[in-house]
């Protein structure tokens, strides 16, 4: 007999737009063992809207109804950086299962303090940072793994956020504010960063520049001239743990080259992402390889096994399935596959490094 699915309720969906309309429902409704339950948004109003919306028979007139209705047993936090810390609460307090959008807090200090209630109370807690989760990361680290590019010298990661150029869209105000803890420094720089070092190891040390080169922007519609006080530019050099030297660059706004190329260069070859889109975490990229004598890089097809549910290819919902899919192995059998609040807090720790380090002029040591 089957189990029973787990019922999840999210918190922040909106009935017109938003990241968990267009990434976590489909993703949700893609897995097995996964029931979409319940949601609520700003305001009972909204809430009610944004279930119909989605037809999702649960609404609730605010995140602390949701975290304590007995149908939901896994609450999904998608709501801007500020309000995570407030919202997750809700859901320890109640013992419930929790999922919350990365950054875990805004600020370090919220992350460990987040991550020191759900152990105390003993909730299982992860973080979206699903870049992990991306088939052909995971293939890579295998690969690496086995010595297929023998030693890992070196990994240069190159992308662009998107977000924080010269112009701001609708909806992304509040990115350009450093206040509100969502950056180019804490966002695609925290994702691909993470990815990296699960793929490589982790950071031993690093030395960074982190600057606004544009803190003066302007609103696509209005024209309206805006401080942004976000940095624009984020340049890091490190060593990882095993001696790897690394080198990771992101600049805001777009490009008109490749958005995103991380090569890692090893002594026997090399495996090369190249992306279509600037944040790793979106999934949007090919795997190239080459090893022994070749002179040219390759594709790699992926085998299967990698790609737990084969849902939203190419789209925003692709690698949230993989993680969501990745969670409930996780419950199974007691794996590791979806990030925890404490690899959040690692991650945290490890930006607050890069962010020293750029302050001072110093290399800066990263925890262990």
């Amino acid at each position: 007999m089957s189990p029973a699915p787990l019922g999840v309720g999210i918190v922040g969906l909106s009935a017109a737009r938003g990241w968990a309309g267009t990434a976590h429902v489909p993703a949700i409704r893609a897995i097995p063992g996964l029931e979409l339950r319940a949601a609520s948004a700003s305001s009972a109003a909204s809430g009610k809207a944004a279930a119909e919306a989605h037809e999702v028979p649960i609404a609730c007139a605010d995140a602390a109804e949701l975290a304590a209705h007995p149908d939901v047993d896994l609450v999904v936090i998608t709501v801007k950086v500020p309000y995570h810390a407030e919202l997750v609460r809700h859901a320890i307090a109640h013992g419930k299962k929790v999922l919350c959008e990365w950054p875990l807090g805004n600020g370090t200090a919220e992350a460990e303090a987040l991550t020191a209630e759900a152990a105390e109370r003993g909730v299982d807690a992860w973080v979206g940072l699903q870049a992990r989760a991306t088939p052909a990361i995971r293939h890579a680290a295998d690969l690496i793994a086995t010595g297929e590019i023998g030693e890992v010298l070196s990994s240069t990661l190159v992308g662009v956020g998107g977000e924080w150029g010269g112009s701001v869209r609708p909806g992304g105000e509040y990115l350009i504010d450093a206040a509100n803890g969502a950056t180019l420094l804490t966002v695609p720089v925290g994702h691909a960063v993470d990815a990296l070092a699960w793929t490589l190891g982790e950071f031993a040390e690093v030395a960074a520049t982190v600057t606004t080169r544009q803190p003066t922007v302007h609103h696509v519609e209005t024209g309206e001239a805006m401080t942004m006080t976000a940095p624009d530019q984020v340049a890091i050099t490190g060593t990882l743990a095993n001696g790897a030297v690394v080198n990771v660059h992101f600049r805001g706004g777009s490009t008109r080259d490749q958005k995103l190329r991380w090569i890692i260069s090893g002594t026997q070859g090399e495996l090369v992402f190249a992306g279509v889109h600037g944040h790793l975490q979106f999934g949007m990229v090919e795997l190239l390889k080459a090893t022994g004598d070749d002179k040219v890089l390759s594709p790699v097809e992926i085998p299967g096994g990698y790609e737990l549910v084969p849902h939203g290819r190419g789209g925003p919902a692709y690698t949230v399935a993989q993680a969501y899919a990745g969670l409930l192995r996780d419950l199974d059998d007691g794996g590791h596959r979806t990030p925890t609040f404490a690899d959040a807090l690692r991650r945290h720790r490890m930006l607050d490094a890069v962010q020293a380090a750029a302050d001072t002029g110093t290399r800066q040591r990263c925890a262990s």
